[in-house]
């Protein structure tokens, strides 16, 4: 057969032009080496195919993919991977290259090999494709051989083709130069598709290890809420997942694309990344008196020398008739029950009293002797302030700065120069402590103006919180004291109704106890009873 026309060639030039640009949006690696290969044998008129990768180590070259179409053979890609096929080593036993193998010979010397007639040359061992003509009563004749090498001149693989047909007569021909060089350009647009594939790969896998390498650091600051960093990316995926298949109200249009996924997910990864620069003593703060220890022992100490005074007072005295030493173990009783008190007090728990707020007030104004001779009152206006936190262990200061975290979060963010498909990162992590009603933080967004994934990532960020037990000032609830509380939030404007609404229609909150949360929390719910649930009811 002669050499392609002017116009043949200008077909093929045209063909490789459009294939290099295809190959570059395809993303899954399967779908992209079948691609190449029949592409391959489409661009010769081959008979077969077959496609070998590169192994991890270098050294060997491990089968992928085979199609023949007259044995109606395809392995790999869209179709089955065959099993039985062993790979071929680069290397001898002794060290030295494989040249024997014609694909092994091609990979060494990166060197493309074209054999007329197979089973005539004796420059390969080609056992291995003689037993495969006898087991399929086929017979190879002509071969072409490439090898894969990107940009870097580095081997990815080798790509070899056989039989080339002649369209009509269907006769096994040799394959031309002209082929040859149009599969060595072919080859070289694959190798370069596909280490441009792995290297973005490895970019990203690169950049969600730094990622998981924040929230180590976080968590070795505190190891309270470095599982909160892993748990909320979990929570916030399995909403999201059944929002996409949500299909009524507002969520009907909400779908999401793997690349839609990837975003989120990192966003869920990120979304308390500010916390790196919180400082310690206030993320552990499990009391209202601790900083670097509880301060509730100087407390201790206090009512101690208070407790002294009494007895030396009765004892100096001198009276101890009964009325006397009633008194006196009455006051002895007012000290244990007051300072009994201050250690509930300082444990703190979800709202305290305005009476016990202002009992703290009034004991504070006891008076003790200092070692100086000097009276104090018997708690300081620092103490006091602690002791009177309405809600959790954080006084007003503490709560900006544990609150500044996402300001943090925000601006560290929106520092990097975020591709395309993770452009919204920044928005999603940075969304999750805003509120429906606008009074939210930071920037105290409404509903209307948050994506749906920063919405779904608030609720999975507050129900992590609900039913974490490794929290230093709290225990974790039960499912159904979690969805109450998220009920409730549901109704006040805190978190989205309708988000809520998947929730639990989904079971999504049951989805995630069971995997991350402790048995003895999994309650039996009635989801009849949880504040907010609009419960959808068939038509009798």
């Amino acid at each position: 057969m002669s050499e392609l026309n002017p116009e043949q060639i200008a077909q093929r030039l045209q063909h490789l032009t459009e294939l290099s640009v295809e190959l570059n949006g395809i993303k899954d690696v399967n779908a992209l080496l079948e691609r190449i290969l029949q592409t391959a044998k489409s661009l010769t008129g081959a008979d077969g195919g077959t496609l070998y990768r590169l192994s991890e180590d270098k050294r060997q070259l491990r089968f992928d993919m085979a199609i023949n179409d007259t044995l109606g053979m395809h392995f790999g890609g869209s179709h089955p991977q065959a099993s039985t096929i062993p790979p071929i080593p680069l290397y001898t036993e002794h060290g030295s290259q494989n040249l024997n193998a014609v694909v092994a010979f091609a990979a060494n010397l990166k060197q493309s090999v074209n054999i007329e007639h197979v089973y005539q040359t004796p420059l390969f061992n080609f056992s291995g494709m003689r037993k495969f003509d006898e087991d399929n009563n086929y017979h190879c004749q002509s071969l072409l051989t490439v090898p894969m090498l990107d940009h870097e001149s580095e081997l990815i693989g080798v790509l070899q083709l056989i039989n080339k047909l002649d369209p009509d007569t269907k006769q096994i021909l040799p394959f031309s130069r002209t082929d040859q060089g149009f599969i060595e350009a072919l080859a070289s647009q694959a190798a370069i598709a596909m280490s441009t594939q792995e290297l973005i790969f490895q970019l990203e896998n690169l950049f969600e290890s730094l990622v998981n390498l924040i929230n180590i650091g976080i968590d070795e600051k505190s190891p309270n809420t470095g599982r909160h960093c892993q748990h909320v990316p979990e929570l916030t995926m399995m909403l999201a997942e059944a929002a996409h298949r949500h299909q009524e109200g507002e969520l009907k249009e909400f779908r999401m694309s793997d690349k839609d996924r990837r975003e989120l997910w990192l966003a869920g990864l990120l979304h308390d990344c500010g916390k790196i620069t919180t400082p310690v003593h206030v993320i552990e703060k499990s009391t209202k008196l601790e900083t670097i220890f509880d301060r509730i022992h100087l407390i201790d100490t206090r009512f101690e020398i208070l407790r002294r005074d009494l007895e030396i007072a009765f004892l100096r005295e001198g009276d101890h008739s009964e009325p006397r030493q009633q008194r006196y173990q009455q006051d002895l009783a007012k000290l244990d029950a007051e300072r009994a008190f201050l250690r509930h007090a300082n444990v703190g728990g979800e709202r305290m009293s305005d009476d016990d707020q202002a009992r703290v007030r009034q004991i504070a104004q006891r008076t003790w002797t200092d070692s100086h001779g000097s009276a104090q009152h018997l708690l300081n206006t620092e103490e006091t302030e602690n002791l009177t936190i309405k809600a959790g262990t954080l006084t007003a200061e503490e709560r900006k700065i544990i609150n500044n975290h996402i300001s943090v979060t925000i601006r560290m963010l929106e520092a990097l120069p975020w591709p395309k498909h993770l452009k919204n990162v920044p928005e999603y992590a940075g969304g999750h402590h805003e509120r429906m009603d606008g009074k939210g933080y930071p920037r105290g967004l409404t509903r209307e103006q948050m994506s749906v994934q920063a919405r779904i990532m608030a609720i999975a960020d507050i129900f992590e919180a609900l039913s974490a037990r490794d929290r230093p000032y709290k225990t974790g609830k039960t499912l159904t004291e979690s969805l109450n509380i998220l009920g409730n939030f549901s109704l006040n404007g805190h978190i989205d109704p309708e988000l809520f609404h998947v929730f639990v229609k989904e079971k999504v909150y049951l989805e995630y106890a069971k995997k991350f949360m402790d048995p003895s929390q999994i309650d039996q719910v009635d989801e009849s009873k949880i504040p907010g649930y609009l419960r959808t009811t068939s038509a009798p």
